[in-house]
């Protein structure tokens, strides 16, 4: 997992839907993998059938081998039907995924069997309902957002990224005061401002690089 969202942030978990699983294409093989399941990922609804139950058992191989006759069935895992996927440009996202979402821990082994750790490492098994933030202010790392931080500016509009699904990128149009977010397409957010962490003398900041601070 990349680290996209530092340790400042400011929400209100009435503003965090927790509904929506991601897609299980998307879902990391362990929690030191990079993708799509990382937390501050800019998701979009991608099933929105709310016809179908909230959580059905389906058959999925990450439980195991499900052959055995004194099992009855293979369809034993639940799965919220709900899905959500990283954010294309020219979408509205829902929000900001606040956990990842990974089979495995660093070691290899199934997170399904390891709840402390599960919970430890703020990790979602696939098929849970990830948490996804709608508003709040938040820090996003590099690793949260395209191109050089000299791109945002000061109340300059989000967009997703056309480079990279789940990721942002800014507003040239809003740059410095040349227009107002709220008239820019596909804009969900705003810069509040921008920052680089540095190490303090011998001391190897965790952190280290361009940060932005981000309204949604």
């Amino acid at each position: 997992m990349s680290i996209r969202i530092l340790p400042f942030r400011q929400y209100s978990d009435t503003d965090v839907v927790n509904l929506y699983a991601l897609a299980d294409a998307s879902v990391l093989e362990s929690t030191t993998g990079v993708g799509a399941g990382d937390a501050g990922v800019f998701v979009s609804i991608t099933d929105g059938n709310w016809n179908n139950d909230p959580v059905t058992y389906q058959t999925n191989t990450y439980l195991g081998d499900t052959s055995f006759p004194f099992l009855g069935t293979a369809s034993m895992y639940p799965e919220v039907n709900l899905k959500v996927n990283a954010s294309n440009a020219g979408e509205t996202p829902l929000g900001m995924t606040l956990f990842q979402t990974a089979k495995n821990d660093e070691n290899g082994e199934k997170l399904l069997y390891n709840p402390q750790k599960q919970t430890e490492l703020q990790a979602m098994l696939p098929g849970q309902a990830v948490p996804i933030a709608t508003k709040g202010v938040f820090t996003l790392s590099n690793s949260g957002f395209d191109g050089p931080v000299s791109d945002y500016y000061v109340g300059s509009a989000l967009r997703v990224s056309s480079v990279t699904p789940g990721k942002i990128t800014g507003s040239a149009a809003t740059a410095r005061g040349h227009g107002h977010p709220h008239n820019v397409s596909g804009h969900f957010g705003m810069v509040l401002g921008t920052g680089v962490r540095t190490n303090q003398g011998p001391t190897s900041d965790q952190f280290l690089g361009d940060y932005i601070v981000i309204k949604l």
